[in-house]
């Protein structure tokens, strides 16, 4: 299942994320995909806001994660730019998140995409302009939520 959105600002992608956020469940995986300065921190931030998280979220990029806490699910927001192997995945601990009940948002996707589960929602975004993107999320058909976004 696919379906493509286009925000015009920050604030219309912030909001997109937000109810993507409020639709969710536990173990849910979302990995990005994305030029630098494309959205893909700002979509995080609005996607922890639908998870009743109201603290700021930051580029994990030097902590390669971040975690935020305190929201109906715990939300980790990986950096996988440095990463360049699987030995690298078990060294920051990558599998024992995914074992959680959490949500996971991974930045840089596409550098560890042999080591995502099956049912991963992914989320592909495309500039237009320096305001506007595409925003494109595929997830399998057992991922309803997104009939409902």
């Amino acid at each position: 299942m696919k379906k493509e959105f286009i925000t015009n600002s920050a604030k219309e992608t912030l909001s997109l994320a937000m109810r993507l956020g409020g639709l969710i469940t536990e173990g849910c995986v979302i990995a990005f995909k994305g030029d630098l300065g494309s959205g893909k921190t700002c979509f995080t931030t609005g996607l922890a806001k639908g998870l009743d998280y109201f603290g700021e979220a930051n580029s994990p990029t030097f902590a390669i994660v971040n975690e935020y806490l305190g929201g109906r699910l715990p939300i980790y927001h990986f950096d996988m730019y440095r990463i360049a192997d699987e030995d690298e995945l078990y060294s920051i601990g990558f599998y024992d998140y995914l074992d959680d009940d959490a949500v996971l948002a991974i930045e840089w996707s596409e550098n560890i995409e042999t080591a995502l589960p099956l049912d991963t929602v992914f989320v592909t975004f495309s500039n237009q302009s320096e305001n506007s993107r595409t925003i494109t999320i595929e997830c399998t058909e057992e991922k309803a939520f997104l009939k409902e976004l």
